[in-house]
Order: structure tokens, then C-alpha cells, then sequence
């Protein structure tokens, strides 16, 4: 089987790539097509529990999926996430080798490149494509040396490469005239073409530039993606610019959620399916915002969680949770969340930052210790509020106890039975260290009753994300030069069009 291999990198981070590589996969998918999406290097706090139960970047996942697979730790070799503004968790091949400074992975960039390399081979000797992502840009000069992520890697393996640039920031010509200019002679050489991700209006407005920008660099213009409204794609790392926020006049029949957003909130996906629920008005409160009334408060997952709780504090956060529980208010807190809620966090290696101990909220009878070995789980069970039942994932360095978790929040596993999490006496606090708790209808409906919404409706989250999947698809579908696109990645012929119905959600 000869191996067909492309590389999408982008003009800036947020250009589209995972959304460009998503849609790829989806449509070489739906030809039939042996497919595998690849990042060499990603940086995020967003994660996924793998088949091989390792742990990867959440968009690499999400592609997995849309390519019909399981995650495999070989899709995302070499994760990073960030646990201050100057180190980093470095995981390869789904497992934690260290906490870095970002100079100390500069000098191991070598044994990060082998394990890529490594990936690669692995996964082009069990599919026929692979669609790679880039990240960042490929034009960070600083980070030209040792480069994997991007060149580096192209050249390494020797693929084409298109670059997709994001016309709705604005600039979009400067941005890839400015890419192109910093490139070498052999990496320019590699690009094939242009997408223009993100356009609204008439495209025929756009064609000079479009000439002008083929004809000064000898590229062609691919694509040109329509601005796709609403477009749910789980986010890789930072809170979506299009987040779900406050909004004015909200059905008053709508449960208010409030997410408090610190500085190392991790898996924030755990609240995509509720931004998207149609009786939930979410809102994300940043820095330096008061905490509004709410029915219930989430503290998601933390890569830090003792300098994410002594934020909350700073915030005057803590307060405001004391007093939203005192008028009845419900509060759920999810991995580094629900570590927070106990009497005490101990990080005695220093793990996650200088080695000491945090007291926590105190609203759980409990304390947690930070300990070298990651659980990673993906796991099955019941919600301890109906048995309703649920899926997700576990990805967590504490290891907690007390006498709180008598009454636990979940059962999972059956056959090797386990209890998780806890609820507290008054049924007004559930903590849990299950990531993808809204993702199951039938935990998501108990969840939202549970926190006061009468009659729930039922949202198949799955099913809509597979939606949006498809619309990525979809519009490259009709949008890409297929004469110019099999140049550069020769496509079999789809037997009939993938256009997809709307689906209500």
C-alpha cells in the first residue's frame, strides 16, 4: 500500500487546520478511504483518553472520529500542557515523561522528533492517507531550530503542505504573502496551495485578490470555505471565540450555568454539550467579573489546581460560591474542580507547582494528594442520581479520600466495580472525576434536573457533533478544486454526494 501523506499548517493558530484536517478526514472517510488524522506536536490543556489509554490533544481525537476510528496515542505523539507561563507537562506517546521549561524542550526536541517519527511509521503501515496538522505557524522564526511541528516535520518526511488563512480576522493576503516570505527555498517548494478559510459574502468580490495573490507567489488558491454559522467543532485548547455567553433576555425557563474560568482550566469540552443544549444559558465568567446569580456553578478541570484555587480566592470566587449555596444554589465540580471542594490539596513532589499544601473550599469532607502516576481511564457506569447511565474518561494525578466519598457520585465499571466522586449530604454539591459527564443524554437530563430545569429535553450531543463533522466535509466538498486538490492528494471518486440533512438539536 503506498502511503499518501498532506500537511495542513496555517498563517496563525485558529486558521482553521484542525477544522480543515477534520473535514479532509470525514471526506476521504466517506470515500472509503483508510484514513488517519496525525499531529506531531500540540500544545493544550483540552485531552482525550486513547484506545491504547494514553492521552492526546482533543482535537486529534475529535478527527479520529471523524475518520470512523478510536483515538490512538500515535495520532498526537508528543502533547504538551502548559501547568504555568514557563514549563510544561511533556507526554509522548500518550504517557508523561516530565515537567519542562520550555528551554529544557528546546534541547530534548531530538527524542521528541524520534518518537514522532516513530508514530508516523507505525500509522502509515496500517492506513493509506494520513492527514497531518500543523501548529501554530510555520513562520516562528524563533522556533525555526529543532522545528517538529510544522517544516521541520514536512521535510522530515517529505509531504506537501497548504496553508489555510483566516480571512474573517482580516489580512488574510499580508498574512500568507508574510508566511511565504519567511519560508526556505525547500519548504516553499513544498506548498502546494492556499485555503481561505472563514469568507463571507460574494466571492466574486474576491477574486482580484485572489488573482493577484496566485500570480505574485505561483500558488493556486484551493479553496475558498464558506464563514460556516454556528460551526460546533470541540475546541483544542482556548475557549472558542465564538463561547456561549451571557445572554440578554434569556428565556426564563433556561437553567443558568456559570463556568468560573481559571487561568489552567483544562477539558473545558466538558461543557460543550451544554453550551449547545437549548434550556441552558452558559455562561463563562473571566478575570476580574463577578460571579452572576446562577442555578448551578461547575469548576472544571485545572492543570494546576492549587494555584487555580488560591485565583478563585483572589477573585473573591470562593465567596460568592458560599453565598450562591446558602440561597439553594447547586454546585458541581469536575476532576481539579472537585479536588477544590475538599478540606485540603497536598502536593507534596510539586508536581504541579512549588511542592506545599492548599486548603481547599472545605465543602467536602476530604483531601486530595497529588501522586507521580496519571490515571487514565476511559470508563462506563451510572450516575448515583437515578442510575442514569453514562461514558467518559478520567485524566488526573490526585488521588483523594475522606469520608465524603461514603456517598459517591458515579458507579462505574461493572464487573470491576468502582465508586467515584461524592454528593454532598444535602444533595446540593456533586463532585466527580469523570471528564464527559454532559456528553450522555441520559446523565445529562438527571444532571440538569437535578439542578432545578423541569422537564429536561433530550440533546444526542454524539449525533450533533457528528453534524458539524459533516458540514466541515461538506464544504469542502463543494468548495475545493478537485482537479488541483488530486494534484496534491489524489482522491477516489465518491459514488454519491455526502451532502447531509439538517438535523434539530
Amino acid at each position: 500500500m503506498r502511503n499518501k501523506t498532506l500537511m495542513i499548517q496555517g498563517t496563525t493558530s485558529n486558521a482553521g487546520k484542525s477544522a480543515v484536517v477534520t473535514g479532509l478526514c470525514r471526506l476521504l472517510a466517506r470515500r472509503a478511504c483508510s484514513v488517519a488524522p496525525f499531529k506531531p506536536q500540540n500544545m493544550a490543556l483540552n485531552s482525550a483518553v486513547t484506545v491504547d489509554g494514553g492521552e492526546i490533544g482533543r482535537a486529534q481525537a475529535v478527527q479520529a472520529e471523524a475518520c470512523g476510528l478510536e483515538p490512538h496515542s500515535d495520532m498526537g505523539p508528543i502533547l504538551l500542557k502548559p501547568n504555568s507561563s514557563m514549563a510544561a507537562q511533556v507526554i509522548i506517546q500518550g504517557r508523561v515523561v516530565a515537567d519542562m521549561a520550555a528551554c529544557d524542550y528546546h534541547n530534548f526536541k531530538p527524542r521528541a522528533m524520534s518518537a514522532v517519527l516513530e508514530s508516523y511509521r507505525r500509522l502509515c503501515q496500517r492506513f493509506e492517507y494520513i492527514i497531518v496538522e500543523g501548529a501554530g505557524s510555520p513562520a516562528e522564526i524563533n522556533l525555526r531550530q529543532g522545528d517538529i511541528a510544522n517544516m521541520g516535520f514536512a521535510e522530515a518526511v517529505d509531504c506537501p503542505v497548504i496553508i489555510v488563512a483566516d480571512i474573517d480576522r482580516g489580512g488574510v493576503f499580508a498574512s500568507l504573502i508574510g508566511t511565504m516570505s519567511l519560508l526556505s527555498e525547500s519548504e516553499s517548494q513544498r506548498v502546494k496551495g492556499f485555503i481561505i478559510n472563514r469568507f463571507r459574502g460574494d466571492v466574486s468580490l474576491l477574486r482580484p485578490g485572489v488573482d493577484w495573490l496566485e500570480q505574485h507567489t505561483g500558488k493556486p488558491v484551493l479553496a475558498i470555505l464558506p464563514y460556516l454559522e454556528g460551526l460546533h467543532l470541540e475546541s483544542e485548547d482556548s475557549l472558542s471565540r465564538e463561547s456561549k455567553g451571557a445572554a440578554p433576555g434569556a428565556a426564563v425557563d433556561q437553567l443558568c450555568v456559570v463556568v468560573p474560568v481559571t487561568p489552567r482550566l483544562a477539558n473545558h469540552t466538558d461543557f460543550d454539550a451544554l453550551g449547545l443544549h437549548p434550556q441552558v444559558n452558559l455562561i463563562f465568567v473571566k478575570e476580574g467579573e463577578p460571579l452572576p446569580p446562577a442555578d448551578l456553578i461547575i469548576l472544571g478541570g485545572s492543570k494546576n489546581v492549587r494555584d487555580d484555587l488560591a485565583f478563585v480566592r483572589r477573585q473573591g470566587w470562593d465567596t460568592a460560591i458560599m453565598k450562591h449555596l446558602r440561597f439553594g444554589g447547586k454546585l458541581i465540580g469536575i476532576c481539579g474542580g472537585f479536588q477544590m471542594l475538599g478540606r485540603v490539596v497536598n502536593d507534596p513532589s510539586g508536581l504541579e507547582s512549588e511542592p506545599g499544601s492548599s486548603a481547599g473550599l472545605a465543602l467536602l469532607d476530604m483531601e486530595t494528594t497529588l501522586e507521580p502516576v496519571k490515571q487514565l481511564r476511559r470508563v462506563k457506569g451510572t450516575l448515583c442520581l437515578g442510575g442514569a447511565v453514562l461514558s467518559g474518561y478520567e485524566i488526573h494525578m490526585g488521588v483523594s479520600s475522606g469520608a465524603a466519598l461514603n456517598n459517591p457520585a458515579t458507579v462505574l465499571n461493572p464487573g470491576a466495580e468502582y465508586s467515584d466522586g461524592a454528593i454532598s449530604a444535602d444533595n446540593q454539591i456533586l463532585g466527580t472525576y469523570i471528564h464527559g459527564l454532559f456528553d450522555s443524554q441520559l446523565a445529562c437530563q438527571a444532571l440538569l434536573s437535578w439542578a432545578g430545569l423541569v422537564q429536561v429535553q433530550s440533546v444526542d450531543y454524539a449525533a450533533v457533533r457528528n453534524f458539524h463533522i459533516d458540514r466541515l466535509a461538506d464544504a469542502l466538498e463543494n468548495n475545493l478544486n478537485l482537479d488541483l486538490i488530486n494534484a496534491v492528494l489524489p482522491l477516489p471518486v465518491l459514488p454519491e454526494s455526502g451532502l447531509v440533512a439538517e438535523v434539530s438539536i
